[in-house]
Protein backbone atom coordinates (compact mmCIF):
# COMPACT_ATOMS: atom_id res chain seq x y z
CA UNK A 1 0.00 0.00 0.00
CA UNK A 2 1.54 3.52 -1.18
CA UNK A 3 2.14 5.70 2.05
CA UNK A 4 0.55 9.05 2.13
CA UNK A 5 2.65 11.94 2.04
CA UNK A 6 2.76 15.09 4.06
CA UNK A 7 2.39 18.11 1.81
CA UNK A 8 5.92 19.37 2.22
CA UNK A 9 6.99 15.83 1.25
CA UNK A 10 4.26 16.07 -2.06
CA UNK A 11 5.57 19.62 -2.53
CA UNK A 12 9.58 18.99 -2.38
CA UNK A 13 9.08 15.84 -4.41
CA UNK A 14 6.70 17.75 -7.33
CA UNK A 15 9.58 20.71 -7.43
CA UNK A 16 12.41 18.33 -7.75
CA UNK A 17 10.97 15.78 -10.15
CA UNK A 18 9.47 18.75 -12.44
CA UNK A 19 12.58 20.06 -12.97
CA UNK A 20 14.07 17.04 -13.82
CA UNK A 21 16.86 17.24 -10.86
CA UNK A 22 18.53 14.48 -9.25
CA UNK A 23 20.01 16.31 -6.73
CA UNK A 24 19.25 19.04 -3.49
CA UNK A 25 21.79 21.00 -2.06
CA UNK A 26 20.81 22.95 1.47
CA UNK A 27 18.71 25.75 0.51
CA UNK A 28 17.31 24.79 -2.55
CA UNK A 29 13.88 23.43 -1.08
CA UNK A 30 13.74 26.49 1.68
CA UNK A 31 14.06 28.37 -1.34
CA UNK A 32 11.31 26.52 -3.97
CA UNK A 33 9.16 25.98 -0.86
CA UNK A 34 9.51 29.64 1.08
CA UNK A 35 9.64 27.38 4.21
CA UNK A 36 12.88 28.29 6.98
CA UNK A 37 16.07 26.39 6.69
CA UNK A 38 14.70 24.85 9.95
CA UNK A 39 11.78 23.91 8.30
CA UNK A 40 13.67 22.45 5.64
CA UNK A 41 16.18 20.39 7.68
CA UNK A 42 13.40 18.82 9.54
CA UNK A 43 11.59 17.91 6.18
CA UNK A 44 14.38 16.60 4.61
CA UNK A 45 15.29 14.42 7.94
CA UNK A 46 11.81 13.41 7.80
CA UNK A 47 11.97 11.84 4.47
CA UNK A 48 15.13 10.58 4.95
CA UNK A 49 14.38 8.60 7.51
CA UNK A 50 11.00 7.38 5.47
CA UNK A 51 13.31 6.31 2.82
CA UNK A 52 12.20 8.80 0.41
CA UNK A 53 15.50 10.46 -0.56
CA UNK A 54 19.23 9.23 0.05
CA UNK A 55 21.85 11.17 1.86
CA UNK A 56 24.97 11.42 -0.15
CA UNK A 57 27.11 14.21 2.23
CA UNK A 58 25.69 16.70 4.84
CA UNK A 59 23.80 19.11 2.55
CA UNK A 60 23.65 16.85 -0.35
CA UNK A 61 20.66 14.59 -0.71
CA UNK A 62 19.56 12.67 -3.86
CA UNK A 63 15.84 12.30 -4.79
CA UNK A 64 13.97 9.45 -6.44
CA UNK A 65 13.28 10.41 -10.66
CA UNK A 66 9.37 9.51 -9.45
CA UNK A 67 8.74 7.62 -6.16
CA UNK A 68 7.85 4.14 -6.38
CA UNK A 69 4.92 1.82 -5.43
CA UNK A 70 4.86 1.74 -1.81
CA UNK A 71 6.97 5.17 -1.53
CA UNK A 72 10.03 3.34 -0.20
CA UNK A 73 13.02 4.05 -2.22
CA UNK A 74 17.23 4.03 -2.89
CA UNK A 75 19.37 4.86 -5.66
CA UNK A 76 20.67 2.65 -7.63
CA UNK A 77 24.55 1.74 -7.02
CA UNK A 78 25.24 3.65 -10.20
CA UNK A 79 23.46 6.96 -9.28
CA UNK A 80 25.20 6.42 -5.89
CA UNK A 81 28.76 6.49 -6.68
CA UNK A 82 28.48 8.64 -9.72
CA UNK A 83 26.59 11.45 -7.75
CA UNK A 84 29.95 10.99 -4.71
CA UNK A 85 32.29 11.26 -6.63
CA UNK A 86 31.21 14.25 -9.20
CA UNK A 87 30.23 16.00 -6.12
CA UNK A 88 34.15 15.12 -4.76
CA UNK A 89 35.73 15.94 -8.37
CA UNK A 90 37.62 12.21 -8.18
CA UNK A 91 38.09 9.39 -10.57
CA UNK A 92 37.13 6.31 -9.22
CA UNK A 93 37.26 2.41 -10.40
CA UNK A 94 35.79 -0.18 -8.65
CA UNK A 95 38.08 -2.79 -7.41
CA UNK A 96 37.97 -5.78 -4.80
CA UNK A 97 34.92 -7.75 -4.56
CA UNK A 98 32.43 -6.07 -7.04
CA UNK A 99 35.23 -6.37 -9.47
CA UNK A 100 35.84 -9.85 -8.53
CA UNK A 101 32.42 -11.14 -9.03
CA UNK A 102 31.72 -9.21 -12.22
CA UNK A 103 34.70 -11.09 -13.86
CA UNK A 104 33.65 -14.19 -12.36
CA UNK A 105 36.79 -15.24 -10.23
CA UNK A 106 34.30 -15.44 -7.26
CA UNK A 107 30.66 -16.23 -7.03
CA UNK A 108 30.23 -14.05 -3.41
CA UNK A 109 27.85 -11.04 -3.37
CA UNK A 110 29.97 -8.43 -1.70
CA UNK A 111 27.85 -6.64 0.95
CA UNK A 112 30.35 -3.23 0.21
CA UNK A 113 31.64 -1.59 -3.19
CA UNK A 114 35.14 -0.85 -2.74
CA UNK A 115 36.45 2.21 -4.34
CA UNK A 116 39.43 3.33 -5.55
CA UNK A 117 39.43 6.87 -6.14
CA UNK A 118 41.42 10.41 -5.02
CA UNK A 119 39.69 11.95 -2.81
CA UNK A 120 38.37 10.21 0.68
CA UNK A 121 38.81 6.99 2.70
CA UNK A 122 35.90 5.29 4.79
CA UNK A 123 33.18 3.68 4.74
CA UNK A 124 29.67 5.27 3.37
CA UNK A 125 26.36 4.59 3.06
CA UNK A 126 24.28 6.05 0.12
CA UNK A 127 20.13 4.39 0.60
CA UNK A 128 21.22 1.16 0.21
CA UNK A 129 24.14 1.21 -1.59
CA UNK A 130 26.98 0.40 0.81
CA UNK A 131 30.55 1.75 -0.17
CA UNK A 132 34.32 1.67 1.35
CA UNK A 133 36.39 4.17 -0.23
CA UNK A 134 40.05 3.73 -0.54
CA UNK A 135 41.92 6.83 -1.58
CA UNK A 136 44.86 5.96 -3.49
CA UNK A 137 47.66 8.55 -5.00
CA UNK A 138 46.56 9.55 -9.08
CA UNK A 139 48.55 7.53 -10.94
CA UNK A 140 47.29 4.09 -9.12
CA UNK A 141 44.17 5.04 -11.08
CA UNK A 142 43.90 3.29 -14.57
CA UNK A 143 43.37 0.67 -16.14
CA UNK A 144 39.73 0.56 -16.73
CA UNK A 145 36.30 -0.43 -18.31
CA UNK A 146 33.08 1.03 -18.55
CA UNK A 147 30.11 -0.69 -17.63
CA UNK A 148 26.32 0.12 -18.32
CA UNK A 149 24.00 -0.48 -15.82
CA UNK A 150 20.19 0.19 -16.55
CA UNK A 151 17.30 -0.09 -13.94
CA UNK A 152 13.47 1.15 -13.23
CA UNK A 153 15.39 4.20 -11.98
CA UNK A 154 17.84 5.03 -15.05
CA UNK A 155 16.20 2.89 -18.45
CA UNK A 156 18.63 4.14 -20.69
CA UNK A 157 21.65 3.26 -18.23
CA UNK A 158 24.00 4.85 -16.27
CA UNK A 159 28.07 3.99 -16.57
CA UNK A 160 30.03 2.37 -13.91
CA UNK A 161 33.92 2.59 -14.07
CA UNK A 162 35.48 -0.87 -12.73
CA UNK A 163 39.15 -2.05 -12.61
CA UNK A 164 40.00 -3.72 -15.68
CA UNK A 165 40.34 -7.37 -15.62
CA UNK A 166 43.63 -8.41 -15.72
CA UNK A 167 44.22 -4.73 -13.48
CA UNK A 168 41.38 -6.90 -10.78
CA UNK A 169 43.95 -9.70 -11.09
CA UNK A 170 46.89 -7.34 -10.19
CA UNK A 171 44.88 -5.65 -6.88
CA UNK A 172 44.08 -8.90 -6.11
CA UNK A 173 48.12 -9.20 -5.57
CA UNK A 174 48.92 -6.11 -4.36
CA UNK A 175 45.83 -5.53 -1.70
CA UNK A 176 45.76 -9.02 -0.56
CA UNK A 177 45.41 -7.67 3.37
CA UNK A 178 42.27 -5.60 1.99
CA UNK A 179 40.58 -8.19 -0.05
CA UNK A 180 41.72 -11.50 1.85
CA UNK A 181 42.28 -12.67 -1.80
CA UNK A 182 45.73 -14.75 -1.66
CA UNK A 183 46.67 -17.41 -2.69
CA UNK A 184 42.71 -17.39 -4.60
CA UNK A 185 44.16 -14.61 -6.49
CA UNK A 186 47.16 -17.43 -8.15
CA UNK A 187 44.34 -19.76 -9.19
CA UNK A 188 42.30 -16.91 -11.00
CA UNK A 189 45.44 -15.54 -13.21
CA UNK A 190 46.12 -19.28 -13.85
CA UNK A 191 43.23 -19.98 -14.94
CA UNK A 192 42.74 -16.46 -16.97
CA UNK A 193 46.29 -17.30 -18.94
CA UNK A 194 45.49 -20.78 -19.77
CA UNK A 195 41.62 -20.10 -20.89
CA UNK A 196 43.46 -17.21 -22.83
CA UNK A 197 41.62 -14.27 -21.27
CA UNK A 198 44.50 -12.10 -20.38
CA UNK A 199 48.13 -12.46 -21.66
CA UNK A 200 51.03 -12.64 -19.50
CA UNK A 201 52.50 -9.80 -21.67
CA UNK A 202 49.45 -7.58 -20.38
CA UNK A 203 49.62 -9.03 -17.06
CA UNK A 204 53.57 -7.98 -16.24
CA UNK A 205 52.52 -4.08 -17.86
CA UNK A 206 50.32 -3.63 -15.08
CA UNK A 207 51.73 -5.11 -12.47
CA UNK A 208 54.67 -2.79 -13.19
CA UNK A 209 52.41 -0.15 -13.86
CA UNK A 210 50.68 -0.48 -10.31
CA UNK A 211 51.70 -2.60 -8.05
CA UNK A 212 54.89 -2.35 -5.88
CA UNK A 213 57.93 -4.36 -5.79
CA UNK A 214 56.17 -7.53 -3.87
CA UNK A 215 53.39 -7.74 -6.27
CA UNK A 216 56.05 -7.86 -9.20
CA UNK A 217 57.86 -10.16 -7.33
CA UNK A 218 55.40 -12.86 -6.35
CA UNK A 219 53.85 -12.24 -10.09
CA UNK A 220 57.11 -12.62 -11.41
CA UNK A 221 57.22 -16.06 -9.30
CA UNK A 222 53.92 -17.21 -10.49
CA UNK A 223 55.31 -16.46 -14.49
CA UNK A 224 58.05 -18.43 -13.95
CA UNK A 225 56.56 -21.47 -12.31
CA UNK A 226 54.29 -21.35 -15.71
CA UNK A 227 57.19 -21.02 -17.98
CA UNK A 228 55.79 -17.73 -19.41
CA UNK A 229 58.33 -16.13 -22.46
CA UNK A 230 61.89 -15.42 -21.08
CA UNK A 231 61.65 -11.50 -22.41
CA UNK A 232 58.42 -11.01 -20.04
CA UNK A 233 60.25 -12.42 -17.13
CA UNK A 234 63.35 -9.88 -17.63
CA UNK A 235 60.91 -7.31 -17.82
CA UNK A 236 59.06 -7.95 -14.32
CA UNK A 237 63.04 -8.23 -12.94
CA UNK A 238 64.06 -5.12 -14.27
CA UNK A 239 61.30 -3.22 -12.40
CA UNK A 240 62.48 -4.48 -9.10
CA UNK A 241 65.55 -3.63 -6.94
CA UNK A 242 68.29 -6.67 -6.03
CA UNK A 243 66.96 -8.14 -2.87
CA UNK A 244 67.92 -10.68 -0.13
CA UNK A 245 65.15 -10.33 1.46
CA UNK A 246 62.65 -13.40 1.03
CA UNK A 247 58.77 -13.23 0.95
CA UNK A 248 56.71 -15.49 0.85
CA UNK A 249 53.80 -16.30 -1.62
CA UNK A 250 51.00 -16.26 0.78
CA UNK A 251 51.85 -14.33 3.45
CA UNK A 252 49.13 -15.49 6.17
CA UNK A 253 50.79 -19.24 6.17
CA UNK A 254 53.67 -20.33 7.36
CA UNK A 255 57.23 -19.57 5.28
CA UNK A 256 58.30 -23.12 4.44
CA UNK A 257 58.43 -23.72 0.66
CA UNK A 258 60.55 -24.11 -2.01
CA UNK A 259 62.63 -21.15 -3.03
CA UNK A 260 61.95 -18.93 -5.81
CA UNK A 261 65.45 -17.64 -5.82
CA UNK A 262 64.58 -15.27 -8.65
CA UNK A 263 62.19 -13.49 -6.84
CA UNK A 264 63.27 -14.19 -3.66
CA UNK A 265 59.48 -15.94 -3.18
CA UNK A 266 58.79 -18.90 -1.09
CA UNK A 267 56.50 -21.10 -2.51
CA UNK A 268 54.21 -21.65 0.19
CA UNK A 269 50.70 -21.85 -1.62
Amino acid sequence: MARRLGQLETAALAYVQMRSMRTVTTGDVADALRITAKQERELLSRMMRAQLIARVRNGLYVFPPKLPLGGIWTPGEATAINILMTDARSRYQITGLAAFNRYGFDEQIPSRIEIYNEAMSGERNIGGVALTLIKVEPDRLGHTELARTTSRETPSGETLIYSSRVRALVDAVYDWTRFDSLPRAYDWIRRDLEAGRITASALATTAVRYGNAGTVRRIGALLEHMNVDERILRRLERAIAPSTAKIPSVPTRPTRGTLRRRWGVVANA
